[in-house]
């Protein structure tokens, strides 16, 4: 068979189907996972100021409407971009432990940085 023509099987000249789908695939598979993992870090952190307590005294929309938000969409877009960057120059093993690596340090940065409301108001005690 010829160089320049395709192998019958869709495979390229190693028999390795190289067309891209599997790490589309993976691609795909950790922006659901990066943004699993984002609603479960985020949203037990916000139910206080989504909730927002007794008559809603306590609901923070910054929260709400911008914060978890945010997060989510982090979730989101950082482990794919991770992904398809670092499958450019590194073999998919590697890539896949750098952006485990990238994930835990935003979790991380956002652990240290963001932290809503969790307890009622002080003065707010039990009733009489």
């Amino acid at each position: 068979m010829s160089e320049n023509q395709p192998h019958p099987t869709g495979a390229g000249p190693d028999g390795v189907d190289d067309d891209g789908r599997t790490e589309s695939a993976v691609g795909c598979l950790l922006a659901v996972v990066g943004v699993v993992g984002a609603a479960v870090f985020a949203l037990p952190r916000a139910a206080f100021s989504i909730d927002g307590g007794f008559e809603a005294h306590a609901r923070d929309w910054s929260v709400i409407l911008v914060d978890v938000p945010l997060i989510l969409l982090a979730g989101l877009l950082v482990p794919p971009m991770t992904w398809a960057a670092a499958t450019r120059w590194l073999r998919p093993w590697v890539a896949l432990l750098v952006c485990a690596a990238v994930a835990g340090l935003g979790l991380w940065g956002i652990e240290s940085v963001w932290h809503p409301r969790q307890d009622p108001d002080p003065g707010y005690g039990p009733g009489i």
